[in-house]
């Protein structure tokens, strides 16, 4: 979740299980998922924080970034039966094929430096697409969405929100291949044949710069520029990302709502 939250509601983030959803707050997570009987599953803890790094920009959206990603082994560990969103053999079959895509992309070179950072970024890809496909990880994509949704804004019930969210993280898509794409040019210029470490290191910085300039999109929520940066995602949940979802599924939501307010202290 990347853009501005209403005065006197929590920053509360999260991401769609197979079975269930995750969400953060400032300092706690929850998770809820449907059980293989029926039964709704529900767990929570304390977030880790990476310290000294609030002030510098670049480090500070990767530490954000990281910190999200570590609250994922610990919610599946305090509750087994959710199933993440890249839990699947097609999804994981589609990792290592982009993978060595990638790789022979970059290896043969054809069309340029820039056609092949394009080209590698488009096939990357894959994987998450493939995943939104299958089961019902894109229906609970928007139950993240309307649940927080409706908090934020005090609706009554999280059907009547909106699927698609002004901070979903696919917003990040167009600046970070931007990014990633205009780094890759640069970097061919400097050094001659770019390793997997300098291909690493673009990929942080591209990630924490493109983190910094959504920052600056909370901060400006009517420029031009904020509205076309947005496009794409929205796009991107509207047709791909996020599928209307049952009142089942809206349950588990829910529930994982009641949870993260309960442990941040606020009221459900």
């Amino acid at each position: 979740m990347t853009a501005s939250t209403p005065e006197g509601k929590l920053r509360l983030g999260g991401m769609a299980l197979r079975n269930g959803l995750l969400v953060h707050g400032p300092t706690r997570w929850a998770v809820a998922c449907r059980r293989g009987d029926g039964t709704i599953g529900v767990a929570s803890g304390r977030k880790p924080k990476v310290p000294g790094v609030e002030k510098v920009p670049g480090l500070r959206g990767i530490a954000r970034l990281g910190e999200a990603m570590a609250v994922i082994p610990l919610a599946k560990r305090a509750l087994p039966q959710a199933r993440l969103p890249f839990a699947d053999a097609r999804v994981v079959g589609a990792v290592a094929a982009t993978s060595l895509g990638v790789r022979a992309l970059r290896a043969g070179g054809r069309g340029g430096r820039l056609g092949t950072e394009v080209g590698s970024a488009v096939v990357s890809l894959a994987p998450s697409l493939i995943a939104l496909r299958g089961g019902d990880l894109a229906a609970y994509h928007g139950v993240e969405h309307k649940a927080i949704a409706a908090y934020e804004r005090d609706e009554a019930d999280a059907a009547d929100a909106a699927k698609e969210h002004d901070r979903c993280g696919s917003h990040l898509m167009a600046p970070l291949l931007t990014l990633n794409v205009a780094g890759a040019a640069l970097l061919s210029r400097v050094v001659e044949k770019p390793g997997p470490a300098h291909q690493a290191l673009l990929a942080l910085g591209s990630m924490g710069a493109a983190v910094e300039v959504f920052a600056w999109a909370e901060r400006n929520p009517d420029s031009s520029v904020t509205h076309a940066l947005r496009v794409p995602g929205h796009e991107l949940q509207r047709v791909l990302g996020t599928r209307e979802p049952t009142e089942a599924q809206l349950e588990v939501g829910r529930a994982a709502l009641a949870e993260i307010l309960r442990v941040e202290g606020e009221p459900a």
